[in-house]
């Protein structure tokens, strides 16, 4: 019998390394969201023929659900029965049975249900559902309907979905483990990646598994060389790669005592493969002054992340001078005459002004015009430090460094500049995949 079991991941916010990240030269820093995604696992009766289903539940999002076959002649067959599409459900599914090999005639049937915390999505008309637990919103639209933030729900999905079915396949699965959570890291990179049709970089995989990081990416012929077309091979080229020790870079961070960031959704999104793309077709075209400009956005980086690891030894070796530089920033005093602040404000700026520069040279909205716009006026409230468009930029929620004491909506309610911006209850987290209690999510369908 399989016992019911949960997981859940964050979500993430890329604060420095946009487009480098892609490089494994460069260093990025990550910051993991409270925002969360569940998986709920569970068996339901078995068809008892040479297949096995897997059922894909978000009640969320118009009951929207994906049934999967999975049957095995040469090799594995995974097919939704009523041709509905999710990619990254599908690939992640046939990641797993291909590394798993599990016996379709005595695998029992799956069902996993998935919730999504608010923030991933805007609100919209959604409505809340709530239990003595957790609560989530519900929208009248499928999940292909409503506008995305930008906080890296499909990562979040196919690590949830990863953990759920390593889980089902391998019963003693353990999350808390290191060496489990490097293979569902491992397991979900590829299956992402496959999903996007392409190699991405990967950061929003390693935070729902790792958390809040330093990150530097693996080596993409990992997974650009897999034999997908060839079958007979497939599965053990597969299961070498996702046991091999992977060289990528996944430090632990927090932010320092007494800051905290701000997400604030415009209620638009962008696709992030489109932006990519235009930028890849900029940099080659413009090589090498397209080099001198990632060298300046690196240079911002790495004095941005210095600039942060500086604030968080100052809090611990000299705590008074700490105090009165949160209170000099939530004061409005002059922040330039402050170094560690005025080095992450002057980092910042020289990373903005670069994306601006391909913003107009791409045709790529890495920074367009009205997020900038927004940015500027952010960066002239109380107790804000900094502001970036996280990640690819374009259209997704921006991000700001603030003060704990800073109090954003009061600042800028009423006030028409800021009337485009929903600001979303959000953290730190610095926990990335975890194990949950299935009685946290009863009677929220």
């Amino acid at each position: 019998m399989l016992k019911e079991r949960a997981f859940s991941a964050p979500g993430k916010a890329l604060l420095a390394g946009g487009y480098l990240v892609l490089d494994p030269q460069y260093r990025s820093y990550v910051v993991a969201l409270s925002a969360r995604m569940h998986a709920v696992v569970a068996e339901t009766k078995s068809s008892g023929e040479n297949w096995f289903m897997v059922r894909i539940v978000s009640a969320q999002f118009n009951c929207d659900e994906w049934n999967y076959r999975v049957s095995h002649s040469s090799k594995y067959e995974i097919s939704e029965i009523n041709g509905r599409v999710n990619p990254f459900a599908e690939r992640a599914l046939e990641v797993m049975v291909n590394y798993c090999q599990p016996d379709v005639q005595k695998m029992v049937d799956l069902v996993i249900e998935l919730f999504s915390d608010a923030g991933y999505h805007s609100e919209g008309d959604s409505l809340i559902k709530r239990n003595h637990f957790r609560q989530f919103r519900f929208h009248n639209r499928t999940i292909t309907e409503v506008p995305k933030t930008g906080l890296g729900s499909s990562a979040g999905l196919v690590v949830v979905l990863t953990a759920s079915l390593l889980y089902a396949f391998r019963s003693e699965f353990d999350a808390t483990s290191d060496l489990d959570k490097s293979t569902v890291h491992n397991l979900a990179q590829v299956a992402h990646c496959q999903a996007q049709g392409k190699v991405g970089s990967g950061f929003d995989v390693a935070a729902a598994v790792f958390g809040s990081i330093i990150y530097q990416r693996f080596d993409p012929k990992l997974i650009e060389n897999l034999p997908t077309d060839q079958p007979s091979i497939y599965a053990q080229s597969l299961r070498h790669i996702i046991d091999m020790q992977w060289e990528f870079t996944h430090d632990n961070i927090t932010l320092p005592r007494g800051i905290r960031l701000m997400m604030g959704d415009v209620n638009s999104g962008s696709e992030t493969t489109k932006l990519v793309a235009k930028v890849r077709a900029w940099y080659e075209s413009n090589y090498p002054k397209s080099l001198g400009i990632y060298q300046e956005i690196n240079e911002g980086n790495l004095r941005f992340i210095d600039g942060i690891e500086k604030l968080s030894t100052l809090s611990q070796q000299d705590p008074s001078r700490y105090e009165r530089l949160l209170e000099a920033v939530e004061s409005d005093s002059n922040t330039k005459e402050i170094p560690e602040i005025a080095q992450i404000e002057a980092a910042v700026n020289k990373i903005r002004s670069n994306l601006q520069v391909i913003t107009s040279e791409s045709g790529a909205d890495v920074e367009p015009p009205a997020q900038t716009k927004l940015l500027n006026s952010c960066s002239n409230l109380k107790g804000v430090i900094t502001g970036v468009v996280p990640g690819a930029g374009g259209h997704d929620a921006i991000c700001l460094l603030l003060s704990d004491g800073t109090d954003i909506v009061k600042q800028t309610s009423n006030n028409d500049t800021f009337s485009c911006v929903a600001w979303l209850d959000l953290h730190q987290e610095n926990f990335g995949l975890k194990e949950e209690a299935p009685l946290y999510y009863k009677g929220l369908r």
